[in-house]
């Protein structure tokens, strides 16, 4: 008789192969057979060994199992310089049994359950997210437009310390932004596409739960944060969307849909500033990146003489002479404001200074670019045509063109607003390099530097800001919640 080949036992293997009797190869984060039949694995996640331990129990996600209260934060005013509140919710958290953590290595971020996890080890994963975050530490954390070293030195060195602590949400902002980079590259790589997915609904699931449990002084910096990676997020997947028209197309069968991405997740990184302002005031890290950003002194009157985009302001007064009586004055405020903000914003030598339009227009405009008022979408029309001078960064790439072509294709042939749409349709398809002043229709003023007069210019709107949203909430406890948290992060999130 042959000598009986050796056989070593599996000892270490996972809770659901002793189940069933069979060899585990006890490959980490998950074993062959639970990759084989598309199941959880303990190795992977150490919940499994309550589910296998109590089959009948059914499991209870954490990100599903908060039950929301509304606790009213404060009400939003039509002032420029006020901001949309966000109903924030305190969670009814379900007890959760805890299980001993596996001795072997595990990825660095979780993979979120919304997505199939690959059959092939664990280890793929874990060189996705080093890959990412390699890629986020020393090409994408340079794009992010700080204007100062310090601004920069905190996205590139202080960001990722801080997601190492254990904000999982800001962990996965940075990867879900580093494939979204490295996808505008590699637009044909498979895998970044699914982890641009998969990260990016990680974020909103695990950003908007810790929302819902409330702005502490110990989560208000990584919550502003992550808060502004989702910004850039909402715009870097309008990259991808198949729905853009083609250059040049007009007529109101386009399948365009509106930017209102962009203006949710701006104004919700103004909402998390002002429901934590009384903590991240005083932050280092917020400072710098407030800071770094060059604040805005307004003509708050559109109509003067040194108005370039006076001319969308014509024939307000018949608009407004069918206005609600109740929303009068909130629509003439949001028109004339966000002109102003354009005539600062094309003269200034700055380019960057342009993204503080979404993030600036009052929520009255935001609603008016809903339903499609002309007078709104030629101002935006005229904003996006503010971002050609960014042509060269990745996330703003093309926008210009994209956005402006899509924003003319839902105007009728012949419409009274054509002449109002020539300088946006001019500067968005210009390909002779560098805009002159002639073409731009200013000389750029350069007395304005990046980080001169911030204490006077962009704190001191926060202050404002905050002191009237103090004081609204004083004189309204009761008046109807804004678009929580929710609401924009998912509108940023849409898939393509």
């Amino acid at each position: 008789m042959p000598p009986r080949r050796s056989h070593k036992k599996s000892r270490a293997g996972c809770r659901r192969c002793k189940i069933r009797k069979i060899k585990c190869d006890e490959v980490h984060p998950r074993c062959g057979n639970c990759a084989k039949h598309g199941v959880q694995c303990d190795f992977h996640s150490p919940d499994v060994l309550d589910e296998l331990a109590s089959p009948a129990t059914p499991t209870i996600s954490l990100a599903s199992a908060a039950t929301p209260v509304p606790v009213s934060v404060a009400s939003t005013a039509e002032s420029p310089l006020q901001t949309n509140s966000a109903t924030l919710a305190v969670p009814q958290t379900p007890s959760i049994r805890t299980s001993p953590v596996p001795a072997s290595p595990t990825p660095l971020f979780s993979q979120p359950s919304l997505f199939p996890q690959p059959i092939s080890t664990g280890q793929i994963d874990r060189l996705m997210e080093l890959r990412l975050m390699h890629h986020y530490v020393t090409v994408t954390s340079k794009t992010l437009l700080a204007s100062s070293t310090a601004a920069e030195d905190i996205w590139r060195v202080t960001v990722p310390q801080m997601a190492f602590e254990g904000r999982g949400y800001l962990a996965d902002a940075i990867l879900s932004v580093a494939a979204l980079h490295i996808r505008s590259q590699t637009p044909d790589d498979k895998a970044i596409v699914r982890a641009s997915h998969a990260y990016a609904a990680s974020t909103f699931s695990e950003y908007c739960a810790s929302l819902n449990g409330g702005i502490t002084p110990e989560n208000a910096e990584a919550l502003f944060l992550t808060a502004s990676l989702i910004a850039f997020q909402a715009t870097a997947v309008r990259l991808f969307v198949k729905d853009d028209i083609e250059p040049g197309s007009t007529g109101s069968g386009s399948r365009y849909t509106l930017p209102m991405a962009w203006f949710h997740a701006f104004q919700g990184v103004k909402t998390v500033v002002a429901s934590s302002w009384q903590w991240v005031r005083n932050s280092t890290v917020v400072k710098v990146i407030i800071e770094s950003q060059p604040g805005l002194q307004l003509d708050l009157n559109p109509l003067g003489p040194n108005s370039f985009f006076g001319h969308l302001l014509e024939g307000l007064e018949q608009e407004l002479a069918g206005e609600d009586p109740q929303l009068f004055s909130a629509t003439a405020q949001a028109y004339a404001h966000a002109v102003s903000v354009l005539n600062y914003t094309h003269k200034t030598a700055y380019a960057p200074t342009a993204l503080a339009f979404p993030a600036t227009v009052s929520r009255r405009f935001i609603d008016l670019v809903e339903a499609k008022r002309p007078r709104a979408l030629a101002i935006i029309a005229c904003f996006f045509a503010l971002l050609k001078r960014l042509d060269d960064v990745w996330w703003l790439h093309d926008v210009a063109r994209r956005e402006v072509m899509g924003l003319v294709s839902l105007f009728e042939t012949g419409s009274q607003w054509w002449r109002h749409l020539e300088w946006p349709i001019r500067i968005a398809l210009w390909e002779g390099g560098p805009i002159s002043p002639d073409v731009w229709g200013v000389k750029w003023n350069t007395d304005m530097q990046p980080r001169e007069n911030m204490e006077e210019t962009m704190v001191s709107h926060i202050e404002l800001m905050v002191n009237a949203l103090a004081q609204q909430a004083q004189a309204m406890p009761s008046m109807p919640a804004t678009p929580g948290p929710e609401e924009w992060a998912l509108d940023a999130a849409s898939p393509d």
